[in-house]
């Protein structure tokens, strides 16, 4: 049996617990095998909704449509609202608490099968990445509003059959509905560009400059690259070579000096760098600039 909340429901909720015999010709159907639900619902005001599972045995996704929920997952914390779609993948311990204030509603599913990884990576989640930030979505409604329609056919195994493909025409979408919003979340270039220009004597991480702009690592290296034409990683380091053309042309700082200041402990493995993006070594390019 899938690890359900037993909290009372409120009104105008909804919680289908699909029985094990019925599961059991899920797991063996054709149609169905790879991917099933095992309990899906809805909550509404979900006021005291609370849960913690330390062996959590099936992926469970919850999308919130109202309010506000705490979140632990694997000792991460942190908060879900209103257009978050949150994935807690089998074998993740989790917790999570409505606020008291701003209670959550929500849709989820418990699914299992052989393609939920799949599923998961299609859909963008990964341990670093447990909640994509979709927005409140009508086709999403009206797809998890297509599993509870299964309530119509009793515990029929044609019924459940239906309900394994909505569940997977659910999933299928998200990623879609990931890029539409996406194309209308612009990134803040100048905070972006700033981050970086304050740490040219660092070694920053795709991840790091991700964060700052709100996305997973994959997206934001897209988006960036579509708003500039170059990497992330890229425009970084050519504001560093753009720093080291400044002390090259005024200072009289050594080479290892300038390597040292922009975070490099290998100055050949620098100037090789440099020469890459200038297309001359930092020696050839002093030279110049002094004859």
């Amino acid at each position: 049996m899938p690890q359900t909340s037993q909290w009372p429901l409120p009104p105008d909720s909804v919680r289908y617990v699909v029985p094990d015999p019925i599961l059991a010709l899920l797991a063996a159907h054709p149609l169905a095998s790879d991917l099933y639900p095992l309990a899906f619902g809805h909550y509404r005001k979900a006021v005291g909704h609370h849960m913690h599972r330390r062996q959590h045995r099936d992926d469970l996704l919850i999308y919130c449509t109202d309010g506000r929920a705490y979140f632990s997952v694997e000792g991460e914390p942190f908060t879900v609202s209103a257009g978050d779609l949150v994935l807690l993948p089998a074998g993740a311990e989790h917790r999570y608490t409505a606020d008291p204030e701003a209670p959550w509603s929500i849709h989820w599913v418990h699914y299992t099968g052989p393609k939920t990884r799949d599923f998961q990576h299609h859909m963008g989640f990964s341990d670093r990445v447990r909640v994509r930030s979709l927005g409140l979505q009508p086709r999403l409604l009206v797809d998890f509003n297509g599993l509870l329609s299964v309530r119509q056919t009793g515990f029929r195994t044609s019924g459940l059959v239906n309900a394994s493909n909505r569940l997977r025409q659910l999933l299928t979408a998200v990623p879609m509905l990931a890029d539409d919003t996406d194309d209308h979340r612009q990134l803040d270039l100048d905070l972006i560009h700033g981050f970086m220009r304050e740490r040219l004597n660092e070694r920053i991480s795709l991840d790091q400059l991700a964060e700052l702009g709100g996305l997973s690592s994959a997206h934001f290296a897209t988006r960036y690259r579509h708003l500039t034409g170059e990497s992330p990683i890229q425009h970084f380091l050519h504001l560093k070579v753009e720093q080291a053309c400044q002390w090259l042309d005024t200072t009289s700082l050594s080479l290892t000096e300038i390597s040292h200041r922009l975070g490099y402990e290998d100055n050949y493995y620098f100037s090789r760098l440099f020469k890459k993006v200038m297309g001359q070594s930092p020696r050839d390019y002093r030279d110049s600039r002094r004859h």
